[in-house]
């Protein structure tokens, strides 16, 4: 993303770059991609579209959507994202991706054209993320903050983003947590 980030690079979605990254961890690790198919590649690519939610995150969301229009803003594409969606019944009422923003996040241009594509101005938009330096972002660019602490997101070694590091505008144990804070006045 960073290739493309600095300009050194023509925008190139998510999928492609996971295509470009996997070639190199599997010749790094001693195969040769001419050996496998190309099918098998794109099948093997397409994991990532396959992901499960957080165990919180359906009925987080839903509880959520009752009163605000809810969806990702994501470095994905939206392929990979409704893909995402459709499998694990994610209840989205619109999808960003950063096909649709031409920018990878932390990108001002990421948050503030997802604002502009919903007609809102940038302080109408919360980000919530388990990323500490995603939510900085998101702050500088004008947007409402929450932090979700995820402490697996990086494995199980994880050691960073287990809390907030930052005083953001909400934090919460999870998404269900974060639909219970949002419902206070």
């Amino acid at each position: 993303m960073e290739e493309v980030r600095s300009g050194r690079r023509p925008f190139t979605t998510l999928d492609v770059l996971h295509l470009e990254n996997l070639q190199r961890v599997l010749t790094a690790n001693g195969f040769n991609v001419n050996d496998i198919g190309a099918a098998d590649l794109h099948e093997l690519n397409l994991a990532w579209h396959r992901l499960d939610p957080w165990p919180d995150s359906i009925a987080g969301l839903a509880d959520l959507r009752t009163r605000y229009l809810i969806g990702p803003l994501s470095n994905a594409n939206l392929a990979l994202l409704a893909d995402m969606a459709k499998r694990a019944g994610l209840p989205w009422d619109v999808i960003i991706g950063a096909d649709v923003t031409r920018a990878y996040k932390p990108q001002p241009e990421a948050y503030t054209r997802a604002a502009d594509i919903l007609n809102l101005r940038p302080g109408e938009v919360m980000l919530a993320a388990a990323h500490n330096s995603d939510l900085a972002a998101a702050r500088d660019a004008g947007l409402a903050t929450a932090f979700i602490p995820r402490p697996t997101e990086y494995g199980p070694g994880q050691t960073r983003d287990l809390v907030a590091t930052q005083a953001w505008d909400v934090v919460a144990s999870d998404l269900v947590d974060l639909a219970v804070i949002c419902k206070s006045p």
